[in-house]
């Protein structure tokens, strides 16, 4: 399988199966569609207004080249391989629920604004320290871990995350593990203290911030309905510039419908410091007025494409940031064991809340019908039948994946989009589609410029 495209300027063919971009010129960027169902004498009759019969020549002999070398037309190999089939099940990753309660109240917010939509509530030392041994137990050879402290809002209930850092840095010692920890925070209840704590002992940090102050103000308020970037802004400048150069961050935000010329967000991003970001699309029903719609889309990829021009022009310069989307790796990237099973949302993956529910992910939270257990039942047996629901929903089982060109690189998108949206965790949330493909595409050009054109 092959998929071609041109953007800024270059035609680019994806070999699906094996990984191999090229980059071609008119002629052969035409004839690779017609090489595998026609012969060269075809394809010269079919081409020949447009190219004289010795470029189309030329082009041939060079597609039949790329594909004797295993670099065009290769096909899949994967589906049937022993380390994918025979994948072990561990849990390599915990969301802590560590506060089910917020200060802010973002119009967008899929958490209802923090409780999940059942009772406002903190997580207790306790049911964390019993999530940990969980991790820890259920990891198998696995050594590192990641533990995120997730919301509501966690710095509101900050010494338990405290004293769980604590914890798991003496369990993992006692079981020769690394668990590296996450906070995501939106930053209004950041000060001073907080912020060496969360750059000395935190692995990464996520800070949630929409964009320009206007952007940001209007889905973000706080409880009293005042804007939050003002309060936010310069908080998150102080905990980046503070931070350690080996440990990781990254600004996250949300674009909606009414703030569809998100590039403008990104690189406001970059202009006041920050070097990681990511904005990503906000996925809601259509009936509410920030929700995307199909009819949206053209602008959305125009916008992708604008950022994707900048963005190459700025690494080139050296002026440079890292935007999450874009980032790909042409050259060995993650393992393609990875790639087909995607997320690891029920196995790999799991949320607790405050009071110890067990979910497949924190999208699930509140949602009965995904409950898998408590974390303080004495025998913890998680429900085989959603499991392996989960574990089963690879690029493969799902029809639109299997043969979609980007399926390597979405790995059959987000299990509860697929649910909450079509109601079939094999059926991909379509929006959500489209708008990756379109950032693999943009991800892929701009790694193509800084080759040909970077020092």
């Amino acid at each position: 399988m092959i998929h071609k495209f041109s953007m800024n300027g270059y035609n680019m063919v994806l070999d699906v199966d094996g990984g191999s971009v090229h980059i071609l010129d008119d002629v052969a960027y035409e004839l690779v569609d017609l090489y595998e169902e026609n012969t060269k004498e075809e394809i010269i009759a079919k081409l020949e207004d447009k190219f004289t019969a010795e470029q189309i020549d030329e082009a041939y002999d060079e597609i039949t080249s790329l594909k004797e070398e295993g670099l065009l037309f290769t096909t899949d190999t994967y589906e049937f391989n022993p380390n994918f089939v025979n994948r072990q099940k561990v849990v390599k990753a915990l969301c802590l629920h560590v506060s089910h309660d917020c200060n802010l109240r973002c119009k967008y917010c899929f958490a209802s604004q923090g409780d999940f939509g059942g009772a406002k509530e903190i997580m207790n030392f306790e049911v964390g320290k019993a999530a940990i041994d969980y991790l820890i137990a259920n990891s198998g050879n696995r050594r590192n871990l990641e533990i995120d402290f997730f919301g509501g809002e966690p710095l509101m209930n900050f010494d338990v995350v405290k004293q769980l850092v604590e914890y798991g840095r003496e369990a993992e010692k006692a079981r020769g593990k690394n668990i590296r920890f996450t906070i995501t925070t939106n930053g209004v209840l950041l000060d001073d203290e907080k912020i060496k704590y969360i750059n000395e002992n935190m692995h990464n940090v996520v800070l949630s911030l929409d964009g320009r102050k206007e952007v940001n103000d209007n889905m973000r308020p706080t409880v009293n309905n005042k804007g939050s970037y003002d309060i936010i802004a310069p908080k998150f400048k102080k905990l980046v510039s503070e931070r350690p150069k080996d440990k990781y961050y990254y600004i996250r935000g949300t674009f909606t419908r009414d703030n569809l010329d998100f590039s403008e967000d990104v690189l406001h991003f970059a202009n006041e410091g920050f070097k990681l970001t990511s904005v990503e699309p906000v996925v809601g029903e259509e009936e509410n007025p920030y929700a995307l719609r199909e009819e949206d889309l053209p602008k959305v990829f125009e916008e992708y494409e604008k950022l994707a021009v900048q963005y190459a022009d700025m690494k080139l310069k050296d002026e440079g940031f890292t935007f999450f989307h874009f980032m790909i790796d042409l050259n060995q990237g993650p393992c393609v064991i990875k790639r087909i099973t995607g997320c690891g949302a029920g196995n790999e993956y799991l949320a607790i809340t405050p009071s110890g529910d067990i979910y497949p992910c924190h999208q699930f939270v509140g949602n009965e019908d995904f409950k898998l257990g408590n974390i303080l039942e004495e025998k913890i047996e998680l429900p085989q039948e959603v499991t392996n629901m989960f574990r089963e929903a690879h690029v493969y089982a799902k029809d639109e994946c299997r043969n979609c060109w980007n399926k390597f690189y979405c790995s059959g998108g987000c299990h509860a989009n697929a649910i909450n949206f079509n109601n079939d965790i094999k059926i991909p949330y379509k929006l959500g589609c489209e708008m990756q493909k379109k950032r693999t595409e943009c991800a892929i050009m701009i790694q193509a410029k800084l080759m040909l054109e970077g020092n």
